[in-house]
């Protein structure tokens, strides 16, 4: 395999799944080495500022509910969840990265239920869960918003809550660099072409991203039923100096890296 060319092609849901799949499978081992200690064994981090669901609270008090988390890894944020009395289930599209949840399980102590599974087509009966959430997780790497965001009112319980973080849509017009070449902007904001990285050598395509605008997202979420309740864009803290991919302290002073969106199904 040789190194990787970025470039924008269109890409279907079945395309995304394959490619993503074997991407994180590939990936899993080194994500997990490198974030793993940040992320914490049962840990709930909404994305590269370091913002935790113990502060933030968009699941609302987890106790008792049922939860299934999108895109979970290796189920650290499930875990967190378990912990504070909920039952927990994670999906994610990597093996390899539910063989790295086992393998906290067995450390922890904490079984967390996991399926390989996409979120585009979930395995699951109408209204299994009081809250569905994805931390970074999964909902960039699906192709049709709309019918992702019905699919999760499907498996939502009446006033259930969807919590989802994303990297932030006006990222997509900047370059995926932490330092100062990422801070000007050389992509339209308005551009859906899916980002695909390919193979130099076989030309195979091994990455592939999703976009939607901050309306894009509104507007699936209203079709499909939900109730916006919040739009958390997280500031980066001063004395947080930790760089993951193309997030930054030099990025993250200036501009938003992440979106959490908070929504109830009516």
């Amino acid at each position: 395999m040789g190194d990787v060319e970025p470039i924008r092609i269109p890409v279907s849901e079945s395309e995304s799944l394959r490619i993503n799949s074997a991407d994180w499978d590939r990936y899993a081992d080194e994500y997990q080495a490198t974030h793993g200690e940040f992320l914490g064994d049962s840990g709930f981090l909404w994305g590269p500022e370091g913002l935790r669901e113990d502060d933030l609270q968009a699941l609302g008090p987890p106790s008792g509910k049922r939860i299934l988390e999108l895109g979970c890894g290796a189920a650290q944020c499930s875990r967190w969840a378990a912990e504070r009395g909920a039952s927990a289930i994670g999906i994610d599209v990597s093996m390899r990265q539910l063989q790295h949840s086992r393998r906290i399980d067995q450390d922890h102590g904490i079984q967390i239920p996991t399926v390989c599974a996409s979120a585009a087509q979930l395995p699951f009966r109408d209204e299994s869960f009081d809250i569905v959430f994805s931390a970074f997780g999964a909902l960039q790497f699906i192709a049709d918003a709309k019918s992702l965001c019905d699919e999760i009112a499907r498996v939502l319980s009446p006033g259930g809550r969807l919590s989802f973080s994303i990297t932030h849509p006006t990222r997509w017009m900047f370059l995926d660099d932490p330092g100062p070449d990422g801070l000007t902007a050389c992509q339209s904001y308005w551009d859906r072409t899916p980002y695909v990285e390919i193979d130099s050598v076989t030309s195979e395509p091994m990455y592939a991203e999703h976009h939607r605008t901050i309306g894009d997202w509104v507007r699936a979420l209203a079709q499909a039923g939900f109730v916006i309740v919040d739009l958390v864009e997280p500031e980066w803290p001063p004395t947080h100096d930790r760089t993951w991919g193309g997030w930054s302290r030099t990025r993250g002073l200036l501009t938003p890296g992440t979106a959490i969106y908070i929504a109830d199904k009516a």
